[in-house]
């Protein structure tokens, strides 16, 4: 995999400190599948991918392994599989599981450099940023992305000082009376547009609206700052 260009932004020592880093990714939805693409792109050189689910057509407005191809199949081995093909020296690990307080002592959260949050549960979030909290993990958090419209709302702050998303209150709140005021988090200051009510069969859950480019800017933004954590920043 030739990283020229991105060795020219961040220094050879900084391609080789990705190269060395493991990086886990829960959640591997609109989201959480361009934040491994860029992730993969930029040299890491072990990634670890946390999702139970598997792709169904409803995934292919947003979502970056979801194609007419790959319908029914998991998304952990599709993921898999495009990482190894844009880098065949990373080495992937599939954890096909739904994160969650009842499972989460099976996981060493140690294991990685960075923890990158893209679940859309709110338990198995709190759980994993908790986890990832008391070990001195750096983890950085997605907040909500449906019923969005404008990519150009997203940005980048510390829990505490996050306003208008909904999910970012919740989040706020719960992880406040857990004794935590500061967590990174990409989330939008757009308003969330009313939608029709809709439900999913499945799951019993509301459906949010989605579009092909909310989730994926998010995705990619949280891969930034994961590679500037590791290398600009870290010096």
């Amino acid at each position: 995999m030739d990283l020229s260009r991105t060795e020219m932004l961040i220094g050879k020592e900084g391609v080789e400190r990705l190269s060395n880093c493991r990086v886990a990714v829960f959640g591997l939805g609109g989201v959480g599948s361009f934040c491994v693409e860029a992730l993969a792109r930029a040299g890491i050189g072990h990634i670890d991918l946390f999702d139970h689910d598997t792709i169904s057509e409803s995934n292919i407005n947003r979502q970056l392994f979801a194609l007419s191809t790959t319908i029914g199949k998991d998304k952990v081995t599709i993921a898999k599989e495009r990482i190894k093909s844009i880098n065949p020296k990373c080495l992937v690990t599939e954890h096909k599981v739904f994160y969650s307080p009842e499972n989460s002592s099976a996981y060493r959260l140690s294991n990685y450099d960075y923890v990158v949050d893209a679940i859309d549960t709110v338990t198995s979030k709190l759980e994993l940023i908790v986890q990832a909290n008391a070990l001195l993990v750096p983890i950085i958090s997605c907040m909500g992305t449906g019923n969005k419209l404008n990519p150009q709302m997203l940005e980048v702050s510390n829990i505490s000082r996050t306003s208008v998303c909904p999910l970012a209150r919740v989040m706020r709140k719960e992880l406040k009376s857990r004794g935590i005021t500061s967590l990174k988090v990409v989330y939008s200051k757009e308003t969330p547009i009313r939608t029709e009510s809709v439900i999913d069969p499945t799951s019993g859950k509301l459906i949010a609206g989605s579009t092909s480019f909310v989730p994926s800017v998010a995705g990619l933004i949280l891969a930034g700052e994961v590679i500037k954590d590791l290398t600009i920043n870290r010096k």
